[in-house]
């Protein structure tokens, strides 16, 4: 249990066995840390007591690849990677990444075009007769019908176009745990219908097996055909997120159907912290010759919850982890600080004590019995829960105990704040500015205008000027002076050119001009993705303005980078065509301060 999971055939005949229970295969590197997928599944199934090898960035031309630890004994267990396969490999305008982050020394290209789906059919080709697992972010958002921006289609759900037998969504590890275990027992996946969080399918013969009292969504045909139906497709599977009243949903495809249970419930306190004490390395496999750089980012980082209840609809976190926040111990935190230091030496700096959003530690609802019938996408929009517990007093002890552990030098919080919940305890903001930035701190209001912001299910920009007043005068308090880097998203759905250039006014006027901007990105599964596609809002059914064409994406970019000499010609043609030519001179004057910290 000290060594790796194997990666070569070498590896394990070392181990002494002879054959492989389960055999991991990945598009990423194999890198034994808990923020890697494959390292967190094989080591839970390894300490279930399953033989496990990894089958990392095989080259999926080539069925031998697939074969060359044998047949495994229960099945292949499929993975897309850490991301998106396709989102991992392409931009927004569908250009090759020149950077793999999860791949050694970066490099491009040993992943496939919708890797689980390749990878799959491989390991049905080769072993023909064993059972195949889907299991991984590109599955969960997959799982019924969706839109891809790639191939500008609506694709069935992914069990259908691959050749696998069973999809686990969400983190999974109960989930496969079950299912690996029932396989051992001899029971036939086919029959494995019944655990929470999989998906499950119905050939033209079996239809009348669908469950009874299942939710049915329009099927993949309706959906591709009638953007309406794809918009309330959306609707009914967002309202089912909810583990706790969430019922099964049925969709028809191709003669065909897929069945996906209800959500599996959030892990205890006891049952994290169980994941978390799994003997990883926190190294990529000593095989790899050049650094991984998605590991380099997070090397000394700690997680310590899952959960996402913002419900912003242009992220999948709440969709795959869940809107229960399921929080580490402080014992199991310390203890992996601990295990830094003893990995780093004295001075260990922890880069990021965090999560999906940093400072959901430990919250929830007041009344837990109101929050299992809710089918709120957001506990957040369009105001803060009046059941939501808010106080940050559990995450500060968590914090300033993390920091005692003799050989921490320093803590950073590197995670996304979210800005509303911080403003509601005075307290957290003083800290995070007096103890845990190094000068800078990230946000994401992602934008300022109340269209965008509506159909983002964010805050109002007086929620992020109230946050960075605050923040100042913790920082001057504190004896510093820092800055917040804020985070913009260019041509969301519902933004028009208008929209674009009252943002730009927004930014010159506070000074602020941002150098990073993330361009949106329709990716699979997501809410705000079936806005691009449907341009509908899936709530409310009415119609919205979706900057699509790559020319009027460019001057919605263009408009939010104002500062930048080259982006004149594009600024002029913007404000000129919502009729503010007017704004030209004042908004690409020069910037003569010389403040810090603004871009």
């Amino acid at each position: 249990m000290n060594d790796f999971i194997p990666i070569t055939p070498e590896e394990i005949k070392a181990r002494g066995w002879d054959s492989a229970d389960i055999v991991l295969i990945t598009p990423d590197a194999y890198v034994d840390h808990p923020s890697f997928a494959m390292a967190v599944m094989g080591r839970a199934m390894e300490n279930a007591g399953f033989r496990v090898a990894i089958l990392s960035q095989p080259d999926w031309r080539n069925v031998a690849e697939f074969r060359q630890f044998g047949r495994p004994n229960i099945c292949f267990a499929v993975s897309g990677g850490n991301m998106d396969s396709m989102i991992n490999k392409y931009t927004h305008n569908r250009k090759i990444r020149s950077e793999d982050d999860f791949s050694p020394g970066g490099v491009p290209g040993k992943r496939p075009d919708r890797a689980t789906v390749v990878y799959s059919n491989m390991a049905k080709m080769a072993y023909s007769d064993v059972p195949v697992l889907l299991g991984g972010i590109e599955s969960t958002m997959r799982r019924f019908a969706h839109y891809d921006y790639w191939a500008d289609t609506v694709k069935k759900p992914i069990l259908l176009d691959s050749k696998a037998d069973l999809l686990v969504y969400g983190m999974g590890e109960k989930s496969a745990l079950e299912i690996l275990a029932r396989l051992r027992n001899g029971e036939k996946i086919s029959e494995i219908r019944d655990v929470r969080g999989t998906v499950w399918k119905a050939g033209a013969a079996s239809l009348g097996s669908l469950p009874k009292n299942s939710v049915e969504l329009p099927s993949w045909e309706e959906a591709a055909a009638d953007k309406l139906k794809f918009a309330l497709m959306t609707k009914l599977i967002y309202e089912n997120l909810n583990p706790f009243c969430a019922g099964p949903l049925v969709q028809k495809a191709d003669g065909r159907a897929v069945a996906a249970n209800p959500p599996s419930l959030p892990l205890s306190t006891e049952e994290i912290d169980a994941v978390y004490s799994l003997p990883f390395k926190r190294k990529p496999h000593p095989s790899y010759k050049k650094p991984v750089p998605a590991y380099e980012t997070v090397r000394n980082s700690i997680i310590i919850h899952r959960g996402c209840f913002g419900g912003c609809t242009f992220c999948s976190l709440g969709y795959h982890q869940g809107k229960f926040i399921q929080s580490r111990s402080p014992a199991s935190v310390k203890k992996e600080a601990e295990k830094l230091v003893r990995e780093n030496g004295g001075g260990t700096v922890i880069s990021d004590l965090g999560a999906p959003s940093a400072n959901m530690y430990a919250l929830c609802g007041r009344e837990l019995s109101l929050c299992e019938k809710c089918r709120r996408t957001s506990c957040l929009y369009p105001g803060v829960c009046q059941n939501l517990e808010t106080s940050h007093k559990k995450l500060l002890e968590l914090m300033r105990e993390t920091g005692k552990v003799k050989g921490v030098k320093k803590i950073f919080i590197a995670s996304g704040i979210r800005m509303d919940l911080a403003l509601k305890d005075a307290e957290y903001i003083s800290e995070i500015a007096s103890s845990h930035t190094g000068g800078y701190l990230k946000v994401a209001p992602e934008h300022t205008e109340k269209t965008a912001l509506e159909i983002m299910n964010k805050p109002c920009p007086e929620i992020f000027l109230a946050f960075e007043k605050e923040f100042s005068k913790s920082s001057a308090k504190a004896g510093k002076e820092q800055y917040l880097i804020p985070y913009f998203i260019s041509a969301y759905p519902g933004t028009t050119l208008a929209d674009a250039v009252n943002m730009a006014v927004f930014l010159k006027k506070h000074d602020y001009r941002p150098l990073q901007i993330n361009d949106f990105l329709p990716a699979p599964g997501e809410y705000a993705t079936a806005i691009y596609y449907s341009e509908l809002d899936p709530a409310t059914l009415r119609k919205i303005h979706v900057p699509r064409k790559e020319g009027e994406r460019k001057l919605h970019r263009a408009l939010l980078q104002y500062f930048k000499p080259e982006n004149v010609p594009l600024i002029a043609k913007a404000l000129r065509l919502a009729g503010r030519s007017d704004l030209l001179a004042w908004l690409t004057r020069p910037y003569r301060g010389k403040r810090p910290g603004r871009s």
